[in-house]
């Protein structure tokens, strides 16, 4: 008598690994993770370090004189407003002061959150009661840090713009950061 059953003698025939879908599936992790890495490393070499400063302790130093500006600004009561007309290309705004002091020329900086080559330097002159309006026929959507100082750098004024989620931008002495 035969003691072996012709369906336990037919085993499957195993078929080789690459065929099975659980060895692909545990691939699929590292093989993610070294995409990853490599993305990493292309973004490190590719994008400049703008945030480190070589010359940190002399810019520890001028903060002295930052702070000292923004305390005159304070003293002077000086008020800032700007918007930007994006049909007509202009920037436009004025610069008050509750001591009632000339203005004069101003240096209006916007510096964008990340990419210095992306700030902006704009100088004007400012007319009756302060008024001013600057030819700009771009600027980007984004988090700006304005600038605002007279010729001679007496004082300051400082503040964040989301434009264009803000149309416009008011600054005052007491509220600069």
């Amino acid at each position: 008598m035969n003691t072996t059953s012709p369906v336990l003698n037919r085993l499957p025939e195993e078929a080789p690994w690459y065929k099975h879908r659980w060895p692909w599936l545990l691939m699929l992790g590292p093989f993610t993770v070294v995409i990853a890495g490599i993305f990493t490393i292309w973004i490190a070499v590719k994008q400049q370090d703008a945030l480190v400063v070589d010359d940190y302790y002399k810019q520890g130093k001028a903060i002295n004189q930052d702070l000292r500006r923004d305390r005159v600004a304070s003293s002077l009561g000086m008020h800032f407003k700007v918007y930007y007309d994006s049909d007509k290309q202009k920037l436009a705004g004025q610069v008050s002061s509750d001591a009632r002091q000339a203005i004069g020329d101003i240096q209006l900086r916007l510096i964008h959150a990340t990419l210095p080559e992306k700030d902006i330097v704009l100088y004007a002159q400012t007319g009756e009661a302060g008024r001013f309006e600057i030819s700009l026929p771009y600027l980007e959507a984004g988090r700006w840090q304005v600038l605002v100082e007279n010729k001679q750098r007496e004082w300051r004024l400082g503040g964040v713009w989301l434009w264009p989620t803000q149309d416009s931008l008011a600054l005052d002495a007491d509220q600069t950061q």
